[in-house]
């Protein structure tokens, strides 16, 4: 399967996308739609795909070609009539290593201090809300008992994942399926869970606002891009600053 369009923004939707003002957003989603000939959209998000098509559909975003959700465990297409479908090949790994964990996940970690169990189900992970100040780091002993992986996002929340799986392996994955350049993609976000996606070795921004334990973790390397502008901003930024597209430069010197 080979897509020709020649530039992929991979980019988290939280602070990073559906950052900054309402004139830079306006200005970089008019681009995308203006150029969908030539460039290629994943989000690749902690949300979950109902939230991600409510978006999309009541306007207020672009619509994807591909969705990597739930904070890597789930790898989606966006199907013509913009159904958010689970690629099964994709994510045959991700469903062996979680291994219908989540009861479990959801009874051990529910007698860890400084943790709420979110309501909303997931396939392939369990979220909880996270207080700092209360938590018990026995956490991670749990989770390594299990054979899972624990991330810990923005200082508010805790993730259960399958070992292994996170934003980076899952876009690594999805961009070799799609047959996509690594050096056409450019990773853009701005939280701690975003970190395997820019360090996966495809061009990446942290952008503007980004919360400092990611900055701190982000090694110094020519294809990571450390922004001023805040949000959407940043990515136009990036696209200039790595020359990714025909346009890049000339959007930036419009947008910002």
């Amino acid at each position: 399967m080979t897509d020709t369009r020649h530039f992929t923004l991979a980019t988290d939707l939280d602070g990073t996308f559906l950052g900054g003002t309402e004139e830079h957003r306006a200005g970089l989603y008019e681009w995308i739609e203006n150029n969908r000939d030539s460039v290629r959209l994943i989000f690749v998000t902690g949300r979950d795909p109902a939230f991600i098509g409510e978006m999309c559909a009541g306007g207020n975003l672009p619509w994807p070609e591909y969705v990597i959700g739930d904070v890597g465990t789930t790898i989606a297409k966006v199907t013509p009539d913009k159904q958010i479908t689970p690629i099964e090949a994709l994510e045959k790994e991700i469903a062996a290593r979680w291994n219908n964990s989540g009861p479990t996940v959801a009874e051990r970690f529910s007698r860890v201090s400084g943790l709420k169990l979110q309501e909303t189900p997931f396939r392939y992970r369990v979220s909880f809300d996270y207080d700092p100040d209360m938590f018990d780091p026995v956490a991670h002993d749990i989770a390594r008992e299990l054979g899972l992986d624990v991330l810990i996002s923005d200082n508010r929340f805790l993730d259960v994942l399958p070992q292994g799986i996170s934003k980076g392996p899952s876009l690594l994955r999805l961009l070799d399926h799609l047959n996509i350049p690594h050096g056409t993609t450019l990773a853009s976000g701005d939280t701690l869970n975003d970190l395997s996606m820019l360090v996966a070795g495809t061009y990446a921004v942290a952008v503007g606002g980004s919360e400092q334990p990611l900055l701190r973790k982000l090694p110094d390397d020519p294809k990571i891009l450390r922004a001023d502008a805040i949000g959407a901003a940043g990515i136009v930024e990036a696209m200039a600053h790595f020359d990714l597209h025909p346009h890049s430069k000339a959007i930036y010197s419009h947008a910002l």
